[in-house]
């Protein structure tokens, strides 16, 4: 068996994991025994297993306990997004089934709203305080003794889509239950691959309500290694706290290696990073200009994986077979992969499609049989709405998010090529590409920038984004015009809210 308890036993004063910005540490042996209350308090509640609790709170001290009591409830746990609108949790909640929820005193003006709208909730805890019709979790939890609850079997997630091109999707797991204290093979590949064990030390600049950053965490401490956790990313403060903590491994999305980069030589050059031996990248397509200056700087320590939160496949590549396959996100490891055109046939090499798994794990969306007979073929291979290719050799490089191409003409285009030419320029701080409405060709690109200096926006600016990209890419490709916004909408994961732009130049939503 793997599992904390077993390190709390073995170590219990080892740091299980330790709030960055705080300094707070918890230990394996405090934290096998708040996880025994909470889930007693489970229990004394009425939860059992496959019973789902909902989960709505910035990155806390509190949060890790709970999560660890629902796995060892056997409960599956619902993770929410702190930048989901109202009616979004709401949804999610709902959706859920959930009838335990626990969020935050920093969520309370949410936390009011949602009382009224989700009836199914038949308990409510608070984390650092309380309002009406919430219970204080600290002081709940606390009734309970520190002994563990009888073992059974293994909980889970399950966790809802980003929502980045429409209503968040439930992803229900279809890999069978295991018993207390055993991990699944695929999570044990992940594991042996990225060399986790108790000498790591991992940091997670990431909110842990997205599935990535969550389960690394979780595999970490699995294996008695520690975990530092960012309330939030800040560049330069993830750079120092390499440094302070003597991090081994960390976790990135490609928005954090650009901010990182453009930081200023002096402040990149301040820190010391030599500790790292893996720095794990996914979630987006990295372009290549950002990805070769990060190996340049940090070493050949860069190792992308290609996943989804419906974990139906994993490709994985480390840096120095990625500098012979330049943007590549490597070769399968889970199950085999498959190139199919609109009409499901099979693409030859080179050529993008959509990607498709076979035998890989298997997933459905929760009380949604449509969207999940959407992303099958008649062969049951199943997608997950990313559009790829894969070279001679059988690596795979992804093109975009097939909800964001654009056709202009009757041509696919793919944002992501722009966007990726855009995202070093030394005036752009963040940037978006997308379609607009256009009469004669149906589609035409856009992009919406956000300059380094607000001060630079205008007509001069624009044309010259427009002229650097069309010396790289064809002109069809390239954005048509540029408008200019303070900030960008991101999750806090990087994910662009496309759907939030696009909106302002499609009234019609049928039609975007």
């Amino acid at each position: 068996m793997t599992h904390p308890r077993i390190h709390a036993k073995k170590f219990p004063d080892k740091p299980a994991y330790i709030m960055a910005k705080t300094g707070e540490i918890v230990t394996f042996g405090q934290l096998e025994e708040r996880a025994n209350q909470c889930s007693r308090y489970f229990r004394n509640v009425g939860l059992k297993k496959g019973d789902r609790i909902a989960l709505l709170m910035e990155n806390n001290i509190h949060l890790m306990e709970i999560i660890h009591a629902a796995l060892v409830a056997g409960l599956h746990y619902v993770t929410i997004s702190t930048h989901f609108t109202v009616s979004e949790i709401e949804y999610i909640i709902n959706d859920s089934e959930a009838t335990l929820f626990i969020t935050s005193k920093k969520m309370s003006d949410i936390a009011v709203e949602l009382i009224k709208k989700t009836p199914g909730v038949k308990h409510r805890l608070m984390i650092d305080g309380s309002i009406s019709g919430y219970e204080v979790y600290e002081a709940k939890v606390a009734e309970f003794p520190v002994t563990p609850i009888p073992e059974d079997t293994e909980g889970r997630d399950m966790l809802y889509s980003s929502g980045t091109t429409g209503r968040p999707k439930g992803v229900v797991s279809k890999v069978e239950e295991l018993p207390f204290g055993e991990i699944h093979p695929s999570i044990q590949i992940m594991i042996g691959i990225c060399g986790l064990g108790p000498e790591t030390v991992y940091l997670s600049p990431a909110p842990l309500y997205h599935a990535a950053p969550l389960r690394f965490c979780l595999w970490t401490m699995r294996v008695g290694g520690t975990v530092v956790i960012m309330d939030q990313f800040d560049a330069e403060q993830a750079l120092s706290d390499i440094e302070k903590y003597k991090i081994t491994h960390s976790q990135w999305v490609p928005t954090m290696f650009i901010r990182m980069l453009k930081l200023p030589g002096s402040i990149r050059e301040k820190y010391d990073v030599s500790s790292l031996t893996l720095a794990i990248h996914a979630a987006a397509p990295c372009p290549i200009e950002v990805k070769e200056r990060m190996i340049e700087w940090w070493g050949p320590i860069l190792f992308e994986y290609y996943s989804g939160t419906e974990g139906n496949t994993f490709t994985a590549i480390g840096s120095e077979d990625w500098l012979k396959h330049k943007g590549s996100v490597g070769i399968c490891f889970v199950g085999k992969l498959h190139i199919l055109d609109e009409n499901q046939n099979e693409l030859p090499p080179g050529v993008p499609g959509d990607i498709y798994a076979e035998e890989g794990n298997e997933f459905e969306y929760h009380k949604d049989p449509e969207k999940t007979a959407s992303s099958r073929t008649s062969k049951g291979w199943n997608s997950i709405g990313d559009i790829g290719y894969l070279d001679k050799e059988g690596y795979l490089y992804l093109t975009d998010r097939k909800a964001n191409m654009i056709i202009s003409g009757g041509v696919n285009i793919y944002p992501q090529e722009a966007e990726n030419v855009l995202a070093m320029h030394p005036k752009i701080y963040d940037v978006a590409i997308f379609g607009i409405p256009n009469e004669e060709f149906g589609e035409e690109v856009k992009a919406v920038v956000q300059p380094m200096d607000i001060n630079d926006a205008g007509p001069d600016l624009e044309q010259e984004l427009i002229q650097y990209c069309q010396q790289k890419l064809s002109k069809i490709k390239s954005p048509r015009s540029v408008d200019f916004q303070l900030e960008l909408p991101r999750t806090a994961t990087g994910k662009l809210l496309k759907r939030q732009l696009k909106a302002k130049f499609w009234p019609d939503k049928s039609k975007q």
